[in-house]
C-alpha cells in the first residue's frame, strides 16, 4: 500500500497493523476518527502532515504490507471472536486492576495532585459504560452478525437492520474516545510526577496500556467489522430482492 497524505487514516491502520503504534505516539486518531486523511487526522493531532508521513516512512517495518491476518479479509465470525478474546476479555481483567490501583492512588496522593479526583471519576464513568458496552456487543451485535454470516439470511435480524445497533455502538465509542483524551489531558501523556510512588506508576501504565488497546479494539470495530456487517447486509438485501 502506498501511504501519502490522502490515506485513510483508518485504511492505514486496518492494511497495516504494524504502523498503530506509531500513529498511537503521534496522537493520531484511527480509530473513531478512521474516516479522515492522513492530513486531515494529523492537523486534528496538531502534527505537521509531512512530518507524520515522514515518521511512517521512517518506522514502517518490514513487510509492513503484510500483516500476520488481514482482519479485513478475514472470516467475520473469526473476527468476533478475536475482539472478544484479544479486547473484551482484556478489559474485564484489566478494568478492576485498575479501579484498584485508582482508589490507592487517590488515597495517598489526592491530597498533593488534586487532578486525580477528576481522572478517578472520568475512569469509573469510562468502567461503567464498557461494562455494559460489551455485553451489548456480545449479546445483541456480534450474535447477529454472526448469525448473518453463517446463514447469509436476515432471518436472525431482530434490530429493523444491523446499522441500528451499529449506531449505538459508534456512539458509545465516540464517549469512550473523548475519556481517553481526558485521562490523556489530565495525566499530562500519563507522565509520572516526581513524587509518584510504584502504585501511581503502575496506575499510569496501565491507564497507557488501556488507550492503546481501546484504540486498536475500537478501530476493528468502527473500520473493519461494523462496514463490512452493513455491507453483507445489503448484499443479503440485494439478493433477496432478486438484484
Amino acid at each position: 500500500m502506498v501511504i501519502n497524505l490522502a490515506t485513510g487514516v483508518g485504511d492505514l491502520a486496518a492494511s497495516q497493523p504494524a504502523l498503530i503504534p506509531i500513529l498511537d505516539s503521534l496522537g493520531i486518531d484511527f480509530c473513531c476518527g478512521g474516516q479522515r486523511s492522513l492530513a486531515d487526522a494529523a492537523r486534528a493531532a496538531g502534527q505537521d502532515p509531512d512530518s507524520v508521513l515522514r515518521a511512517l516512512a521512517a518506522g514502517r517495518p518490514e513487510g509492513a504490507d503484510e500483516p500476520a491476518v488481514d482482519w479485513r479479509q478475514a472470516d467475520l465470525s473469526t473476527l468476533v471472536d478475536h475482539i472478544v478474546s484479544r479486547h473484551h476479555d482484556y478489559l474485564r481483567q484489566a478494568l478492576p486492576r485498575i479501579s484498584d490501583l485508582m482508589i490507592t492512588v487517590l488515597r495517598a496522593h489526592g491530597e498533593n495532585h488534586p487532578e486525580l479526583a477528576a481522572v478517578s471519576r472520568q475512569f469509573q464513568a469510562l468502567r461503567n459504560e464498557l461494562s455494559d458496552h460489551l455485553l451489548k456487543e456480545e449479546r445483541v451485535l456480534f450474535p447477529l452478525i454472526q448469525s448473518m454470516a453463517a446463514t447469509r439470511s436476515l432471518d436472525g435480524n431482530h434490530c429493523g437492520s444491523v446499522t441500528n445497533p451499529i449506531g449505538v455502538m459508534e456512539f458509545e465509542h465516540d464517549n469512550a474516545g473523548e475519556a481517553l483524551r481526558n485521562l490523556r489531558v489530565w495525566t499530562g501523556g500519563y507522565t509520572p510526577p516526581a513524587d509518584a510512588c510504584p502504585t501511581y506508576r503502575a496506575l499510569l501504565r496501565d491507564l497507557a496500556d488501556l488507550e492503546r488497546d481501546l484504540h486498536e479494539h475500537i478501530h476493528k470495530e468502527n473500520n473493519i467489522l461494523h462496514p463490512r456487517a452493513v455491507a453483507l447486509e445489503a448484499s443479503l438485501l440485494n439478493a433477496a430482492a432478486g438484484r
